[in-house]
């Protein structure tokens, strides 16, 4: 028989007794079903985890510091993350460990950050704000986004992105309730910002020389709200040589600049992206090899994950149980299809027919059952999946989680229906196995005698 003819008898025989194909077709629905929705659930609880933590940055960014935790293995194979962090003297984060870092493999982007204090003035108002130098050109790949104006550029000389509530800094020195906060007539991106690096106080020599001593800002954009919303970025090889200008004309003997910082040959932070989430544990483990505190999310993700591990590994196993007990009743329908074709298999087998062909046959029946369970499973697994997210039910709806926003309960990637579908068509070529070998083996004399 050519494959033509086995496939047309595999549909014929289904639907011959279709009562009994359908009870079992819909085992196999359930069981399909069930393990599809349980893995879901899995898969929306993780999903669930890195939206909260990415409420708090991106999941891919490494912050890298001085400063280093001294790690101590513990019995159980795990690493515990004990004691106080200290700085390490025999490493210095300077430019030429950032382009180290930087060729790392998967490393998208490294930008320094350096932090000084100034002072700004703009007509009657005066601010003191934070300034953070940073890689212009990175500051996009970080995830910054511009509310107003743009983002800083490569080599971006004087010119600044002001945080989302700089504006809020801003108050009145003369005014007899300075104290009293007021909303300061002010536009930070149109009108005549200066900035000066001493924080110490003016007596009156100095009134009269303040303004050369400030240097105007091009005031570029302002980001959104979120992270450095009182913070000022700025270019890091500019603010390097204001600062340096600054050290040279501003200071006077015997004054403090509070704040200011004057070292620009190395940096306390840095902040390394990683272009996929699943290396970034790599990257860190690396830079950490180099003598350089390394921390990211991800661990926090990962403690979380461990923590739901079991949970997910239960839910795993009630799906699998369901599909076990799905392919037990494939196994019986096929062998009781075998009680009721004994007379067809034995004349088959007088007739010349090849004894593969008839293996064929009973898999290409069983597999049949499972691929069209599997696929009416992932239709209803979609439907009850879209019933319990329009429903409302979130992991991150439970106590101080629901801060994180809305999220999916269940989440069925296209990858998972496709594997679903294919490990239901699998069982029910197992489970079919057994039955083909033994109506393979029938005596062809025997089953015509006995029937």
């Amino acid at each position: 028989m050519n494959s033509l003819d086995i496939i047309g008898m595999a549909f014929k025989n289904l639907w011959r007794r279709k009562v009994r194909t359908i009870l079992t077709v819909f085992g196999v629905i359930i069981g399909t079903a069930s393990i599809v929705l349980m893995l879901s659930l899995s898969i929306g609880m993780n999903e669930s985890f890195k939206q909260q933590i990415s409420q708090m940055g991106s999941l891919t960014v490494i912050n890298v510091d001085t400063y280093y935790i001294p790690e101590i293995d513990v019995a159980a194979g795990g690493v515990y993350y004990g004691g106080y962090s200290r700085r390490n003297q025999n490493v210095t984060l300077d430019d030429k460990a950032l382009e180290r870092i930087a060729s790392i493999d998967g490393v998208v982007a490294v930008t320094p950050l350096l932090y000084t204090s100034a002072r700004l003035h703009s007509g009657k108002y005066e601010a003191y704000a934070q300034v953070i130098g940073v890689n212009g050109a990175t500051m996009e790949i970080f995830g910054y986004e511009a509310e107003q104006g743009r983002l800083l550029e490569a080599n971006d000389s004087n010119a600044a992105v002001f945080g989302s509530n700089i504006k809020r800094n801003f108050y009145n020195p003369r005014s007899r309730n300075w104290y009293s906060w007021e909303e300061p007539n002010i536009d930070v991106m149109k009108d005549k910002i200066t900035i000066t690096f001493n924080m110490g106080y003016y007596d009156d020599n100095e009134k009269s020389n303040r303004r050369n001593k400030e240097q105007e800002l091009n005031v570029v954009g302002v980001l959104k709200p979120g992270n450095y919303d009182y913070a000022i970025f700025m270019d890091v090889d500019y603010l390097k040589k204001l600062i340096k200008a600054n050290s040279r004309t501003s200071n006077t003997p015997g004054r403090i600049n509070y704040g200011s910082n004057t070292n620009t040959d190395s940096y306390e932070q840095a902040m390394v992206k990683v272009e996929k989430l699943e290396d970034v544990e790599r990257v860190q483990q690396e830079i950490k090899d180099m003598g350089f505190g390394a921390s990211s999310l991800t661990y926090i993700l990962r403690n979380m994950m461990d923590q739901t591990k079991t949970i997910r590994v239960i839910l795993s196993a009630i799906g699998g149980v369901a599909l076990f007990i799905a392919a037990i009743g494939i196994t019986n329908t096929m062998i009781m299809s075998i009680y009721e074709r004994t007379r067809e298999i034995g004349i088959m087998k007088v007739l010349g027919c090849v004894l593969r062909d008839i293996r064929k046959l009973f898999l290409l029946e069983s597999a049949l059952i499972g691929f069209l369970g599997g696929i009416v499973g992932i239709g209803f697994s979609y439907l009850i999946s879209t019933l319990m997210n329009n429903a409302g039910i979130s992991f991150l709806n439970i106590g101080w989680y629901s801060s994180a926003g809305p999220s999916n309960i269940s989440i069925i990637p296209i990858w998972l229906a496709l594997a679903a579908i294919a490990f239901a068509s699998l069982v029910g070529i197992m489970s079919g196995f057994y039955p083909a070998v033994r109506a393979m083996r029938l005596s062809p004399l025997e089953a015509i005698r006995n029937e």
